[in-house]
């Protein structure tokens, strides 16, 4: 039988926390309902929680507690304690099943109503998303209700044994990982099972771990772990987590200097084959694509990428000299995208709203936070209407320069943020923000094809910096000689089937493109955007109603106009050719058309760290 739990709305919510956050434990215990006024019930699902199973539920979490010291006192180790008997308690006593328990309201009830005490002690003075549910890898009960169904195991004597393998941090760095592994509790089970057995001596068992998920990441795309029988998938877990640790073994004299097992990790990096932000002669344009990055000769940054999209500015700020120590990204397909070209890279796939730095401590101290946010509304329109996601991740993003301490801040948008009067409000906002956090900050519009790139495309970039980098900080200026042409970039595709016509398309495509639509969730599918820029390609001789499979073939006609292929697409943003996409053609084309051309911000990250290294 499944229960239906009462729902505490947001709008009831969130002033019970504002007066509970500054109440003693002894003040909440009086608090303590078993419903409340304001709160509802899903129509159907299961029957209503009875009274009496609430507070028989109070009951067990609450003599819990007190043996982890409730309500006087508490420590780290009794609290680790206490949060794995109480995940067991709340899984197999709540009599949820996971469409309720994945209601942020059941639990905002859980920790205002019926447990405010417990809640505030496990958490004192506890930001909003431990208590409301905003997040609930994040929530004081939420958390430990799902991560206790993840390990579930209902043949074992012991169901949540599994529940001891793993701390706290070590199962936020596989729930992070939830859209490709952390939602499959046959997957989580299959890895706790594997990882006990495990010989972890000498070595940091954080690393191992992220690097074992890292290559687990990049089996996704390829295997459906839920499709594999338990023995067969411990049985490749296992392989995969012994190339983890060769990796991480301590090289030695008689391996000549590798690691035991290497990993794709091990081998060496080359520059990426990507235009470079400045003209350089042949000559240096190969040695610069066949030399390991560490021999060019230029000291080397750390970045954290958010909002990373399929990599494209990371790859830019790489050629830069910044080397990214985490990428997060909320869509697979980008994750993938970035995990299939970059393995040595760590790859994230969670919604930054929800990120903490604790999640993957290298992100401290980094010296840039970068990321290429959605585009936003003017405060003037959020007034009007809900504030969006978009402005919940700009928030997101100024809270993390706050705490993460970095030396530099790049964020891109669109112009208009720039630009357009409607937005001084929130650039005065940023600005006050970021002073706050100690940066200095500039704003620009920069155009792509003044750096190289085969489109007018503008977009509208924030560099933040401290003392004493900011009076060392210039914006780059602009090539010397003009951009390729479209025809340039894609004639040699666009002739590569036999087509009889490209000679002719070649010479009417003789300027840049009008900058790729596309890249927002909210339009439809792929194609090459509204009526003025598709009239814009038609001018160049390109079909833009939709974008093709393959460039035009010897049957096509000779006067005819071709559509793009999503690669051509890429190639419009000066992407390498040699980076793949994945997913189907609109994900794929959403990923281009987000994308900074990476000779941009390679430009805006030698400038960056130009100023970093004086």
């Amino acid at each position: 039988m499944s229960f239906l739990y009462p729902r505490l709305l947001t709008e009831q919510a969130r002033p019970l926390f504002e007066e509970y956050r500054h109440l003693d434990v002894s003040d909440l215990t009086t608090r303590v309902g078993f419903s409340h006024e304001s709160s509802v019930y899903v129509a159907t699902g299961g029957d209503r929680v009875s009274a009496r199973h609430l507070r028989g539920l109070r009951s067990a979490v609450v003599d819990l507690a007190q043996r982890a010291g409730f309500p006087d006192d508490s420590d780290r180790t009794r609290n680790a304690e206490f949060d794995i008997r109480l995940a067991a308690l709340l899984h197999a006593e709540t009599g949820m099943v996971p469409a309720e328990a994945a209601s942020r309201d059941v639990w905002a009830f859980m920790a205002l109503v019926l447990l405010p005490d417990v809640a505030f002690w496990r958490y004192p003075r506890p930001p909003q998303d431990r208590v409301l549910g905003t997040d609930l890898t994040r929530h004081v009960f939420g958390r430990l209700w799902w991560r206790a169904q993840l390990v579930r195991s209902s043949d074992e004597a012991a169901p949540y044994s599994a529940l001891n393998i793993l701390g706290e941090a070590a199962f936020d760095q596989i729930y992070a990982r939830r859209a490709a592994l952390g939602g499959s509790p046959h997957l989580v089970r299959a890895i706790l099972r594997v990882w006990a057995d495990l010989d972890l001596g000498g070595l940091n068992e954080r690393e191992t771990l992220r690097d074992f998920l890292k290559r687990l990441l990049r089996l996704a795309p390829f295997v459906l772990f839920d499709g594999v029988e338990e023995a067969a998938l411990d049985d490749e877990l296992r392989a995969v987590a012994e190339e983890s640790i060769g990796a991480q073994r301590p090289t030695t004299a008689a391996d000549g200097g590798r690691a035991a097992t290497a990993g794709p990790e091990a081998a060496v990096r080359v520059v990426p084959d990507i235009t470079p932000s400045e003209p350089v002669p042949p000559a240096s344009r190969t040695l610069a694509e066949n030399v390991p990055v560490a021999s060019v000769g230029t000291s080397h940054f750390t970045s954290f990428e958010v909002c990373a999209g399929a990599g494209a500015q990371a790859l830019g700020l790489e050629q830069a000299g910044f080397d990214p120590v985490l990428l997060v990204d909320s869509k697979a397909d980008a994750c993938f995208t970035i995990g299939a070209n970059r393995p040595g890279w760590d790859v994230v796939c969670m919604d930054i709203t929800q990120f903490r730095p604790d999640m993957c401590p290298d992100v401290f101290g980094v010296d840039l936070l970068s990321g290429g946010l959605p585009r936003v509304k003017s405060m003037a329109a959020v007034a009007r209407t809900e504030d969006g996601e978009e402005r919940r991740v700009l928030r997101a993003v100024m809270a993390l320069s706050k705490e993460i301490g970095p030396k530099a801040v790049l964020l891109e948008n669109v112009p208009d943020l720039i630009e357009s009067p409607e937005f001084t409000a929130d650039r005065s906002w940023i600005d006050d923000e970021l002073r706050a956090a100690g940066f200095h900050t500039a704003w620009t519009t920069l155009n792509a094809q003044d750096f190289g790139v085969p489109q007018n495309r503008k977009s509208g970039f924030l560099v933040a910096l401290r003392d004493p980098y900011f009076a060392r900080f210039s914006w780059p200026e602009p090539h010397e000689l003009p951009p390729p042409s479209v025809g340039e970039i894609l004639g040699p595709s666009m002739s590569a089937n036999g087509w009889t016509g490209a000679d002719r398309w070649i010479k009417g495509a003789d300027r840049v493109a009008p900058a790729l639509v596309g890249g927002s969730d909210r339009r439809g599918g792929a194609d090459l955007g509204p009526t003025g820029s598709k009239n814009a390609w038609a001018a160049l001789g390109v079909n833009g109603i939709s974008l093709g499979d393959a460039p035009p073939d010897a049957d096509f006609p000779a006067d005819g106009h071709p559509r793009i292929t999503v690669g051509q697409a890429a190639l419009v943003q000066a992407i390498p050719e040699s980076w793949h996409f994945h997913g189907g053609k609109t994900s794929r084309y959403r990923q281009v058309g987000h994308a900074m051309p990476p000779p941009l911000a390679t430009a805006v990250g030698r400038a960056i760290a130009s100023a970093l290294r004086g």
